[in-house]
């Protein structure tokens, strides 16, 4: 059976409910065959992050070319890259690769608000990275870190998405979770413009571990089942926005919980497991 498939390349979470983990319990739970590429392993849990240490570039850049060269990943996602060195890695590698859909959830703030990027990187990030990208992911943190406005309301949101957009060249999904109100809103900005505006209801739970990097690989997951960016970002809010509600009463850790990545899974993922 011919199976879908996508790479995610990001940092691991030693407590399972961010970064590679969530990535490929996502994908997997979409029908998608999930690769990975790890940049860093990082010490953490649901409390906070304690400690990063980076895998070497060429080992990164490695992972990379040996999965596509192998498994030919329709889309691939970057999550969590700490350095610069391993950003110019990732690009330098990436770049050999054509036709492959990019998504980029450019982490540079931890939900428990610790500092995943260095301050070295960002430059990189901008000129190397973000001109492989199909699509950037910024939540309200990083938005501001990418666009230098201060988002306080969803037109401040729109303002960033609009400028982040016409400078990276590519399209751009300002995520509104972290503002206060009954709704979340979500903007999509592309070719310079607003395309599609997303409305959620707030999910009262504290379980929000994670909840970037599963919507930025939900998203990778439906693009690789070949839908359209538009329709693959409604799909994986839809995911993301079920997942909060079957993981809002389960107890796992002291601080911001994990979603729950496998509340339905997949067809596709079952009679696959069976052949196994």
């Amino acid at each position: 059976m011919q199976y879908r498939c996508a790479l995610t390349i990001a940092g691991s979470d030693s407590v399972g409910g961010a970064g590679i983990q969530a990535d490929i319990k996502t994908m997997s739970a979409l029908g998608v065959y999930a690769a990975s590429a790890i940049t860093a392993v990082t010490v953490q849990n649901t409390q906070g992050v304690y400690g990063i240490e980076a895998i070497r570039p060429e080992i990164v850049g490695g992972q990379i070319s040996a999965v596509m060269d192998d498994i030919h990943p329709r889309a691939v996602k970057i999550g969590m890259v700490n350095d610069a060195e391993t950003i110019h890695a990732i690009a330098e590698t990436l770049g050999k690769y054509k036709g492959v859909s990019v998504i980029i959830d450019p982490v540079m703030v931890s939900t428990s608000g610790c500092r995943l990027m260095q301050e070295d990187a960002l430059q990189v990030f901008r000129t190397e990275l973000m001109p492989l990208a199909s699509l950037l992911t910024p939540n309200v943190p990083e938005a501001e870190i990418l666009s230098g406005i201060k988002i306080e309301t969803v037109d401040d949101m729109d303002r960033a998405a609009g400028k982040i957009c016409n400078e990276a060249g590519c399209a751009v999904l300002v995520k509104g979770g972290h503002l206060d109100g009954n709704t979340k809103t979500d903007i999509l900005y592309a070719d310079g413009q607003r395309v599609e505006t997303y409305e959620a209801l707030t999910v009262e739970t504290r379980n929000t571990h994670g909840t970037g990097c599963t919507l930025s690989s939900a998203i990778t997951a439906h693009l690789a089942l070949g839908h359209t960016m538009a329709d693959a970002i409604r799909l994986a809010k839809n995911y993301l926005y079920k997942a909060l509600e079957a993981g809002k009463d389960v107890e796992i850790g002291r601080g911001h919980g994990p979603v729950n990545h496998f509340f339905d899974p997949h067809p596709y993922y079952t009679k696959l497991n069976k052949q196994y």
